[in-house]
Order: C-alpha cells, then sequence, then structure tokens
C-alpha cells in the first residue's frame, strides 16, 4: 500500500506505507531525523510528544522544518 503526502510544498510517496502510518513512523521514512525537526501537519504544530498517536492519512500535507544550529561570531 502507498501513501501520498504533501512535503514542503511536493508531492511524496512512502511505498510501503510505514505501520503504523504515524508521525513517528513517517518522519524518519521520509529521510528526516526525528530530533532535528518541528512538523507541521495540515497547518497544526505537533508536539513530539503525540508523535506516535498522530495518524498521517492519504493526501495530508506536511510542513517540515530543520532546527540548524549555529555558532556566535566575536
Amino acid at each position: 500500500m502507498t501513501l501520498t503526502l504533501s512535503v514542503n510544498g511536493e508531492q511524496r510517496v512512502l511505498e510501503p506505507t510505514p505501520d503504523p502510518a504515524c508521525l513517528s513512523t513517517v518522519i524518519p521514512a521520509l529521510g528526516q531525523n526525528p530530533a532535528l525537526v518541528v512538523v507541521e501537519l495540515n497547518g497544526v504544530i505537533v508536539p513530539k510528544g503525540r508523535w506516535p498517536t498522530e495518524r498521517v492519512r492519504e493526501g495530508d500535507t506536511l510542513e517540515i522544518v530543520t532546527i540548524v544550529g549555529g555558532g556566535s561570531y566575536s
């Protein structure tokens, strides 16, 4: 079974679909490091504590923002 999503404005297809299809399985399947991203599902930011129970369905929209660290200049 496949799962088609809009990810950061691009259509992505996951095949096979992670089981269960929740944020905690879909984010790594998309090649993202869960420790370094913030995810918006259908316009709502989802706290990481809810990822295991937040279902991802066919046609959903994900916006994934990667956290980037940096230093300071002196």
